[in-house]
């Protein structure tokens, strides 16, 4: 709702200043026609960059308390060869085939202060990426690794901007990757939640829980 309130502001400055830029030129005062003119582009722009960074930030699960993220089922392939299926709290699934003893979830986390607290801006979560991993280090360096992204790309990236910028912002708190990993095994499911302090996963049938017992 803010972003969309910033939209529409620079949508309505802009407009206010293309209609000055009109009525200058039918004036014929081109000096102040290109003035107007260049101002309304400029809000124009900003309205485009809002609605862009608005798109970004829709990627991203707001987060008030600890609440489900994803639940991982594994199906046993062949040697260190799984398939899991993630399904989301809204019903949504992706299917990945992955190599390794376990599986990792990585997120990014982003935390406000201050005004933006006011403002309405609760943490905000995107699941990033899973991948396999071995046990071994040896084989986590030499043997077949796979990783796959859970998100696309945005156009505009909100995480890399608060980044480089985060000096300038002081109602940034933090920026934090959060992971958890567990070990795979044939028929087990998983739960991984996501509270103010990262991922947190938990086994959910027995199958999980005898592999967490004999993880090592």
């Amino acid at each position: 709702m803010i972003v969309a309130a910033v939209t529409a502001l620079c949508v309505l400055v802009g407009l206010m200043f293309l209609l000055l830029a009109r009525r200058r030129f039918r004036r014929r005062r081109f000096g102040s026609c290109a003035l107007h003119g260049a101002s309304s582009l400029v809000f124009f722009l900003a309205a485009a960059c809002a609605i862009m960074l608005g798109f970004d930030l829709l990627t991203y699960d707001r987060l008030t308390r600890e609440q489900p993220a994803v639940e991982a089922r594994f199906s046993r392939l062949g040697d260190q060869r799984f398939d899991v299926v993630l399904t989301y709290p809204s019903g949504a699934t992706q299917r990945y085939a992955l190599r390794g003893d376990d599986w990792q979830l990585d997120a990014r986390v982003l935390k406000w202060r201050g005004v933006a607290n006011v403002l309405g801006f609760d943490t905000a979560y995107r699941l990033e990426r899973i991948a396999g991993r071995y046990a071994d280090i040896d084989r986590e360096r030499d043997a077949t690794r796979t990783v796959y992204a859970l998100n696309p790309p945005q156009r505009v990236d909100v995480w890399t901007l608060l980044r480089r910028f985060h000096q300038y912002l002081p109602w940034v708190d933090t920026l934090y990757g959060s992971a958890a990993f567990m070990p795979m095994a044939d028929g087990a499911r998983y739960e991984v939640k996501v509270s103010q302090i990262g991922l947190v996963a938990r086994p959910l049938n027995l199958a999980a829980q005898q592999a967490v017992g004999a993880w090592h």
